[in-house]
């Protein structure tokens, strides 16, 4: 099924919330056709009208980043987003590895009432099923202080806080092995190839 115009507009600046979320290097065009799986020219079309619209601004061949109205509407998009992940996760009994794409389809769809009502119903979760902080109505984001776990030594002790979504097999792994949210342990337990994909919140 085709997307909309709008539907694909926010997801534009979805994507270039969330590459920004977790590090400070604005996205590029060429990483923002990666990410949506659309062919660089296309994303350079799209990324003038964004910016048309004042919602981007781009200098020819450099990096992408959000307008205040740019960033009001990509709150609006990801608190959507990761309300109907938590909803997935915990009405329905879906697991981690499996909301992403789903939530990518429901997030469109909601009306502004029945999103509300489940995050009523799920009583204002402030993390989706990842860690991810789910802005609040007013668009405030509550983001824990996490490190990427490759960024830390072996034996460094801490908190799971956040673990990207991004690859559906970490997150089965990791499931496998019983780390979670919340999970207390070293560096030097996590899976190979999880460091690059868990946030941990360093202890003592």
């Amino acid at each position: 099924m085709a997307r909309s115009a709008s539907s694909a507009i926010e997801d534009y600046l979805k994507v270039i919330y969330s590459h920004t979320e977790w590090q400070e290097t604005p996205i590029t065009g060429s990483q923002l056709a990666a990410r949506l799986g659309l062919v660089p020219s296309t994303v350079t079309e799209m990324i003038k009208k964004l910016a048309n619209q004042g919602l981007v601004r781009h200098a020819p061949y450099g990096a992408i980043t959000l307008t205040d109205a740019g960033l009001a509407e990509a709150l609006r998009m990801v608190r959507r987003h990761r309300l109907v992940e938590t909803w997935l996760v915990e009405g329905f009994g879906y697991a981690w590895d499996e909301v992403h794409d789903e939530a990518e389809v429901l997030e469109h769809a909601l009306s502004d009432r029945l999103l509300a009502a489940i995050d009523a119903q799920l009583g204002h979760p402030t993390r989706d099923p990842h860690g991810d902080p789910i802005p609040d109505a007013e668009g405030v984001v509550r983001r824990p202080d996490a490190v990427l776990a490759s960024e830390l030594e072996p034996d460094v002790r801490g908190r799971v806080a956040r673990i990207s979504d991004r690859d559906p097999e970490v997150l089965r792994r990791l499931g496998d092995q019983g780390i979670g949210l919340d999970t207390v342990l070293a560096v030097g337990e996590l899976p190979e190839g999880a460091g690059e994909a868990v946030w941990l919140v360093p202890m003592g």
